[in-house]
Order: C-alpha cells, then structure tokens, then sequence
C-alpha cells in the first residue's frame, strides 16, 4: 500500500480524498496556488506544497509544478479529484514515466473516454446506445450551421475535452447555433487548453443517469447502481439523488451491464461513471464517460456503503476487489444537493466574498434514522474565490426511502447557516418543497420549467403565513422579556397579548396566551397555533416547534423588522401592537432608485468584450458586453430598444456586482 498520496486538487474533493487516506494511515500532501495559501484541504494535509499563481492555468493544471511537488515530498501516488488534469492522459502518462502511481484509470482509457468524439464511436463498436450527431471536428461557425441544420434542431455544442457544463451549448436555430459555436469554443479553451468543438441532436425532455462503474487491474469490472442527475442549471448538477425515481430493474440492469461492456472494450479499471440520457419510454442513449471520481459519488457511497475513494486507492495499488457484482445491494436513499456561492434570485449569477458565517448542520445518523453528511473544502472566515468553481458544500442526507430522505434533506437546508456571499440555500429548499420534485417527475429542463422566470423566493402560502407570525410573535416576545430584565431603565416593557405581525403585502392579527406546550397563538379567523422553541438574541438561527413540527429558521434583527428564512422562503416582517401597526399604515412606501437606464454588472467579474459603441442604437436582445466569472462567459443582452449613451468600461476591466458598464439614453 501507498506510504504518500498527493492531492492534485483543490476545495472540497482534496478534503474528501484526505479523510479516506487518513483513515487508511497514509499520509497526505496537499498542493496550493495564492489564493488558496489559507484553504482548508491545505491545512487538513500532512504536508502542502506551494504551486503558484491564483489562477488554475498556472498552478493546478501545470504538470511540471506537480512533478515537482511530488519530487520535493516523495509522494508515491496522486489523487487527482475531479477537474483540472483528473481527465488528462498526459498527465497520468507523466506520472507513470516518474515511477508515481496514479490513482485512476490507464493512460489508454483516458484517451479513448477524454475524448467525446472517440468515446461515442467505441461506444458505438462495443453496442452501447449513442445519441445521433456529427462525431468529426467542426472548423468554424459557418460549418457548425451547417451541421446543425442537417441534423435538426434542438441541437448540442460541446467541447470535445472537459466536463463540469463547459464548452456546452443547446441551440434552437442557426442564429443560437453560431453564436453557441464561439462561445463553447472560447470556454472550452479557456478551461480545458482544447477547443475543439462536435455536435449531437438534443433529446427533448431528457433525464440524466450515470452509471457507476468500479474495476480492478485483474479484469474485475462491476457496477454500483445509478444516480439520478436531471435537476440541471447551465448543464450544471445541482441535485442528484441514488437511486433514480423512474428506472425500474430491467432498465437498471441493462444500463449497469453496457456500462460495464464500454469499461470492458478500453481496459478500464478504477472508478468511472458512464452517463446516459433517458427519454420518457426509458430508452436510453451514452452521453460520454467520465474517468475519474464524480462530484455526486456520495449518494453512491450512502446506499452502496462502498468508499469509493478507498477502493480507487486499492486497486490503484493492485489490489482485487473484495466484492463481486451480486454483492453490490441498493440500500435506502440518498440526495446530494450543491451548495453553490451564486445568487438565485440574480439568475445564479456566481458571487464571491468571505464566509462571514458557515454552519452546516451537524454530520451523522439522527433520531429518526436519517444520516447527514456534508462534504465540503470552506471554513467560516474564509474566502470564495473568483478563480474556481463556486462551490461551498455538497449537503446529502440518506434514508430508508427517498420521501424520508427529501425531508431530511428540507431540515438540514433549514438549519445549514452561510452568510458573507449570495448561495442558493433558497433554491435547494424551494425545489425539495415542490409536489413535481417530491413525485419524482424529472428532466433536465426542470429549473427551466420550474422558474421559467427566475428564482424570485418561495411565496409563503397562508398556513405558512401563520406559522412564521407565530414564530416572530415568540422572538418578540423573548426580545421584549430581555428588556425588562436590564436594569436602570426608565420604563418597564409589558410583554403583552394582542399583536399585528405584518408581512409584505398582508398581516396577521393575534393573540398570544400561555398554553401547556409554552404559548399559543390565535388569530382573528379563530384558528390557533401552539408555538415554544428556543432563539436567543443575537443568534442567526433558531429551533421552534410550531404544532409540535420542529422549524429550523434563519433569524436576523434589522431595525424594528425581524428578517426570516425558512424552506426558500425569505421575508421582513413587523411584530406591532394594534394600534402602532395602525399608524404605520400611514407610512408612505420609499421608492427604489431607477436603473431601467442603466447596465449595470450582475456578478463580480472580468469584461471580456464590449460589443457595442457610444451612440450606436440596439435592439432587444442584441449583445451588449460578455463578463467571464469562474471559467463561464455570461452574454449580457438588451432588453428594449435603445441608444447607446456612455459605456464606461473597457475589455480586461474587472467589475464589481452592480458596477455600472453601461447608459442608454
């Protein structure tokens, strides 16, 4: 077995890699650019070694400064994680002629899989499934109109190299299919050093599930059940869950045993997962295989009970697996949900700054069967960095079936704390709640279907209405029976008994009386709601039972208003007496400053090109300016008809959210 293992990574996979090999004893050595002198993987490592500048491209994915790193510790194995050079031959080609075991699968299947073009065509050869498209390099713009034209639209634009929704676009027409080209050409460029460019006819309505697939160097080669991945953004995961709501046995097995079949053709071994989309009717067609560790392999590890780390590491070292395929059981369900830093409510543009507060909620089996578990590579204080990938967390819960594991899942959202930058902690809790997730009714255009307009918050209904007023009635009430607890003051608060709780656009009138259960709030329409819990001043985050239901709410004081968060839904309300909450009907409502004249910069990034001039008249929906953030080029647009007043940045600039780029007149 390995004496040295080097994480080639970052964030929250080198943690997860450095936890499987601590609990092997073997030692760990982790690698870090500038911006990540401080980072969490760095500090939980036995060793670190520096690599370079901030930016990927001269740091993580730079072979020779890994070499080095391996070379300076004495390192006899590299994780590589996922991303960076995790897919890259030359890479693991290096370390094998460096005598470094890589801890993944052979040079020959990196090639073959790496590359989407190769892959579908062994794919194709070893009787697996394929999508139909255009399989050979596309040159330029005109040449991928043409190709999608012949193919029918909607059509695929993806990078032949990478993974992780980069380099990929879904075109409609020969307008989206030109601009889709360059687009996917630039990024795949900038992330994976490799801009080629095929295209393939997109399935309508599609679900996407992977296969886990694990081998040995001894011609071992099994599957380990499938993960449902449709719940997609950007052709970004978001959630996935194991197993998938909508196969059934025969499917399963059919998809497992072609996964095994490709593996099979390019003498693959180690842990890989081979993805499919899945039409309405179950047939299934090979998306492309990835040849490394997945993002969502806990859900995997949490109804198989396999690490899959660890056993990649065993057979890296050549060892044979210790299970066979009929010993591989599906037990329970699992959910993963991204915790990502972007905001939701500003179409999840990415957002950086310092975690002014992270507390994920306690790991490990609960009271009522369930497991949480957080993987995660961030720490409360530190810094979520433009350069990388914007996730914070990875948030799974298991249970004995998948509605005991969404509402473990809904709990712990409710009681994960982040603050210091947007996330979607919203988001996650909005779609756990909704009946068509909660039936299992799934495609990759879910959050386009879903929030066809947006992520705007979960609109509270009127039984939730009451609930939070009874919630904010019993924080005022604890705010109120402090005051009277501190001494010198003139006059004594009267906790009271009749209140208004206003909320945007309604309010709720009631009475709070002392009940068995701690208070009781009852409201003018004559229904009541017992409510205790515990919420001290000062604290973000407070537990109720409210009709003996536990409700884990976020709770800010801002000015007389009391700010709540609970399941997606985020709103200010006013704890009043009756006669206060009159007078403050009076009120006039302050109107917000217009910036309809205004492009204003929807997340911190860098301009990449202004594509129009000062006094040139646009049209709705004419690009304006591209800013590129976390690897992702974002088109900004017009929405109306205008003319071009003053443009007040330049390509190269980096913006802050919300500076301006632009005024029409």
């Amino acid at each position: 077995m390995f004496k040295k293992i080097l994480i080639a990574n970052r964030g929250e996979i080198a943690c997860r890699v450095i936890k499987t090999a601590r609990k092997m004893g073997i030692q760990t050595v982790a690698v870090y650019s500038d911006a990540d002198r401080d980072a969490l993987h760095v500090r939980m490592a036995d060793e670190s070694v520096h690599i370079g500048p901030a930016p990927s491209s001269q740091s993580y994915i730079v072979i020779d400064r890994i070499l080095e790193a391996i070379r300076q510790t004495g390192a006899d194995a590299v994780h590589p994680g996922y991303g960076f050079l995790s897919e890259n031959a030359a890479f693991a080609a290096a370390l094998e002629k460096a005598g470094v075991a890589f801890i993944g699968p052979p040079v020959w299947a990196i090639e073959a899989m790496g590359d989407k073009i190769t892959s579908k065509k062994i794919a194709a050869e070893a009787g697996v499934s394929t999508v139909p498209g255009h399989m050979d390099l596309i040159e330029d713009a005109d040449e991928a109109v043409r190709i999608a034209s012949s193919i029918g639209y909607p059509v695929m634009i993806k990078a032949s190299a990478g993974g992780g929704g980069k380099g990929m676009r879904i075109a409609w027409n020969d307008a989206e299919a030109r601009e889709g080209f360059q687009s996917s050409r630039n990024e795949a460029k900038s992330s994976f050093g490799d801009d080629r460019i095929f295209i393939e006819k997109f399935v309508t309505q599609p679900r996407h599930i992977e296969i886990q697939v694990l081998g040995d160097q001894h011609g071992n080669t099994l599957y380990l059940g499938e993960r449902e991945c449709s719940i997609q953004r950007r052709n970004q995961k978001v959630i996935e869950e194991a197993p998938s709501p909508f196969l059934d046995a025969a499917t399963r097995k059919a998809m497992g045993e072609q996964a095994v079949a490709l593996a099979k053709a390019v003498g693959y071994f180690s842990a890989g997962t081979v993805e499919f989309i899945v039409d309405g009717d179950r047939n299934f067609y090979f998306l492309e295989m990835n040849t490394r560790l997945q993002v969502e392999h806990p859900v995997t590890e949490l109804v198989t009970g396999i690490d899959l780390v660890e056993q990649m590491i065993r057979v890296a070292a050549g060892e044979t697996l210790s299970f066979a395929q009929s010993d591989v059981k599906l037990n329970g369900w699992a959910i993963e949900s991204r915790l990502y830093a972007e905001d939701p409510y500003r179409n999840f543009l990415p957002s950086v700054g310092r975690l002014t507060r992270y507390r994920p909620p306690v790991e490990g089996r609960r009271d009522d069967g369930s497991v949480i578990r957080n993987d995660t590579g961030v720490f409360e204080g530190g810094e979520i960095s433009i350069y990388y990938d914007p996730m914070i967390a990875k948030l799974c819960t298991w249970a004995k079936d998948r509605p005991r594991a969404i509402a473990a899942m809904e709990a712990a959202l409710d009681d994960f704390e982040v603050e210091g930058c947007g996330n979607n902690l919203p988001f996650l809790s909005a779609v756990m709640g909704q009946e068509r997730f909660q039936a299992g009714r799934l495609t990759t255009a879910y959050i386009a279907d879903e929030f066809p307009d947006g992520f705007t918050g979960v609109q509270p209904t009127p039984q939730d209405h009451r609930k939070l007023a009874a919630v904010a009635a019993l924080i005022n009430q604890t705010l109120r029976a402090r005051a009277t607890e501190i001494s010198g003051t003139l006059h004594r608060h009267n906790p009271g008994r009749d209140w208004v709780v206003t909320f945007p656009g309604g309010e709720q009138a009631l009475k709070l009386d002392t009940s068995a259960d701690g208070l009781s709030a009852r409201f003018s329409d004559g229904t009541s709601l017992s409510v205790s819990g515990r919420w001290i001043p000062g604290h973000s985050h407070g537990t109720f039972l409210v009709d003996a239901v536990p409700m884990g709410v976020k709770v800010d004081l801002i000015g007389s208003a009391i700010r709540l968060r609970w399941r997606g839904i985020d709103t200010r309300v006013h704890v009043r007496s009756p006669r206060i909450a009159e007078l403050a009907r009076l009120m006039p409502v302050k109107t917000p400053p217009d910036t309809s004249r205004m492009l204003l910069c929807p997340m911190p990034g860098i301009v990449t090109t202004v594509a129009v001039s000062e006094g040139e008249q646009v049209e709705e929906g004419q690009t304006l300016a591209t800013v590129e953030a976390m690897k992702m080029e974002n088109i900004l647009r017009a929405e109306r008809r205008a003319i071009v007043k003053r443009i007040a940045v330049s390509a190269g600039q980096s913006l802050a959210v919300d500076e301006l780029i632009m005024e029409f007149e």
